[in-house]
């Protein structure tokens, strides 16, 4: 989420869009509480390679979270915003967080969690609006105003950081996806990011619609990239199909990430609602976490156009696999299938 380049040359470019809401950042302010909140990290006392974690839903704020990780060399966990207490501690303890941003929606289930996580030291709270509590080991603080306690300029020593993300636990407990951390500036994205940003086919001046939840690998990772490239990301609170289809329109939305259920949620809609929307600015639709249907993803290319890009692996880093459309169209044209 490292938003420095665009800033200094169109400080007033959105650079996050809340699609129901309409609440805007623009460039400028997210680099600048991205700052502050990478000051404030550092004076609570985490330095290059410690831990943070995020608990919230979708909202404006889970952006510049990350941002205040990505340029101080931290590593940062998004958690599943809708789990139980207990779960939630068991990762918190797991990835040695020393410091929860969440929200008030998610406050309960994170006070619930606190006493299990005695590495948790502090708790920025978006929305609180109280003055500071402190609860057993962990200072309870309203985010705004612990950010604006510090300035909005970068940390003498900037490094990048990255997040670290669990699986979802469908074997055991989950399980954290720790990558090496080089110091390098936070301009210099990974190789990772580099390789997949080009896969994805993503360019300065794009607009981004990201459908799901953040705290997944894929959306997170997506939305970074965008950053990075300058674009302008929309983000829905939850998904609905026919508001996705909207808001491909009303933003001529160029780049957007989905999962197999969400192609299938959108192909159900009447014949009318689909033809009702111009997605004709749509450049690029990357799809992923789960096997794809064969008369999906047929439907889909009948009806986007060869645009449709599949992927696997991601997350680990350790190993990709990708298919765009063209290979599709070659595999049904040579097998009978996709």
């Amino acid at each position: 989420m490292y938003a420095a380049p665009t800033a200094a040359l169109d400080p007033n470019r959105p650079a996050v869009i809340m699609a129901h809401s309409g609440e805007t950042q623009t460039y400028g302010e997210l680099d600048a509480r991205s700052n502050q909140l990478a000051q404030l990290l550092r004076a609570t006392g985490l330095g290059l390679r410690d831990h943070y974690a995020i608990f919230m839903e979708n909202q404006l704020r889970f952006i510049e979270a990350c941002g205040g990780g990505d340029r101080s060399g931290l590593y940062y966990t998004c958690i599943n915003a809708f789990l139980k207490h207990e779960e939630l501690a068991y990762i918190l303890d797991n990835c040695e967080a020393r410091l929860l941003i969440t929200s008030t929606e998610k406050l309960p289930v994170a006070l619930a969690a606190l006493p299990a996580c005695p590495k948790v030291t502090h708790c920025l709270v978006v929305g609180y609006g109280q003055p500071p509590r402190r609860l057993e080991h962990a200072l309870i603080e309203d985010y705004d105003q612990a950010l604006a306690r510090f300035p909005a300029t970068p940390v003498a020593d900037q490094r990048l950081g990255i997040p670290m993300l669990y699986s979802s636990g469908t074997t055991g407990r989950p399980k954290g996806v720790l990558r090496a951390l080089a110091e390098q500036p936070p301009e210099e994205p990974t190789a990772v990011m580099r390789f997949v940003s080009e896969l994805w086919r993503y360019r300065a001046g794009m607009v981004y619609l990201s459908p799901a939840p953040l705290y997944h690998a894929a959306p997170l990772t997506a939305v970074g990239m965008a950053i990075r490239r300058g674009a302008t990301v929309v983000v829905m609170a939850h998904f609905d199909a026919e508001d996705f289809l909207a808001l491909v329109e009303r933003h001529r939305v160029t780049h957007s990430q989905l999962v197999p259920t969400m192609f299938s949620r959108l192909l159900k809609l009447p014949a009318a609602v689909r033809a009702r929307y111009d997605l004709s600015s749509l450049e690029w639709a990357v799809h992923g976490a789960a096997p794809c249907p064969p008369q999906v993803k047929a439907q889909m290319i009948d009806w986007w156009g060869p645009i449709i890009l599949e992927y696997y692996g991601a997350t680990e880093g350790l190993g990709f696999a990708a298919c765009d459309s063209a290979l599709c169209a070659a595999n049904v044209e040579r097998f009978g299938c996709l």
